[in-house]
């Protein structure tokens, strides 16, 4: 992976959920290419060791954790144990997420309540267990990855949109919180990126989406990494509570 973008991240140690593959992977490999160590934790250990292998191979340093966020003891135990494990706690990156579109008229109690456990309580769980060790040490950076469908909506995404929304007006909350105490809580929200999220949509959906982004083409797994890098980095002191659109125009 290329970016231009880079920061000093020495003595630093980052979470990253969901980072076994996409957005989370690239974002991993970012923090880890720019001398953050970085815990990686999702559930699928053999793509996990696939990120910390990438990560090794560029310099970095990288723990796997394997941890289903949606169990709230196992990722509370994670987050703590990486504290204790690399002696301290920097940067949070919320990026574990599901989607399991359906019209709501036809969506299911198990849909809706598999992605807000996902998407917006493991959220909620990692960021308390975070930002009580970042708030002892007065230094900390909390992005949490929402998405442009929780801004303005998606036809067959009501569960998903509702818990990036609810990301957004949590992250706003919380940094209200936690800024006096030097902890920055940020959200970055994409628009339609080059994923295996997105590849689900199929070839039709994707080229209409195209026709609706300004750039006229789809955003890059790297583009996120970037935003994420800004703002995880101690340059972004002074921004918090902000969400970071990374569309290629497409909501303007």
């Amino acid at each position: 992976m290329e970016l231009n973008l880079s920061t000093d991240l020495s003595g630093q140690v980052a979470i990253v959920t969901g980072a076994s593959q996409g957005l989370g992977k690239a974002v991993a490999i970012a923090l880890g290419m720019n001398k953050a160590t970085v815990v990686c934790m999702a559930r699928n250990a053999d793509k996990l060791a696939d990120t910390v292998a990438q990560i090794e191979a560029a310099g970095g340093k990288a723990e796997a954790v394997s941890c289903d966020v949606t169990d709230r003891e196992a990722a509370k135990s994670a987050i703590e144990n990486a504290n204790k494990t690399h002696g301290g706690l920097h940067i949070l990156v919320n990026n574990a997420g599901i989607t399991r579109d359906k019209l709501m008229r036809g969506m299911s109690d198990e849909e809706w309540d598999s992605v807000i456990a996902t998407n917006l309580t493991s959220c909620f769980v990692c960021c308390r267990a975070a930002a009580g060790i970042m708030r002892r040490k007065k230094y900390g950076r909390i992005i949490n990855m929402a998405s442009i469908s929780g801004m303005i909506g998606n036809p067959g995404q009501a569960n998903y949109s509702a818990s990036k929304a609810g990301m957004i007006g949590f992250t706003r909350t919380i940094s209200k919180e936690l800024i006096s105490r030097g902890v920055t809580a940020n959200t970055v929200a994409p628009g339609f990126i080059e994923s295996e999220m997105t590849k689900e949509l199929g070839d039709v959906v994707l080229e209409e989406a195209k026709k609706r982004i300004p750039a006229k083409k789809l955003g890059r797994a790297e583009d996120v990494a970037a935003a994420v890098l800004f703002l995880a980095s101690k340059d972004a002191g002074y921004i918090s509570g902000q969400t970071l659109v990374v569309d290629g125009g497409m909501i303007g």
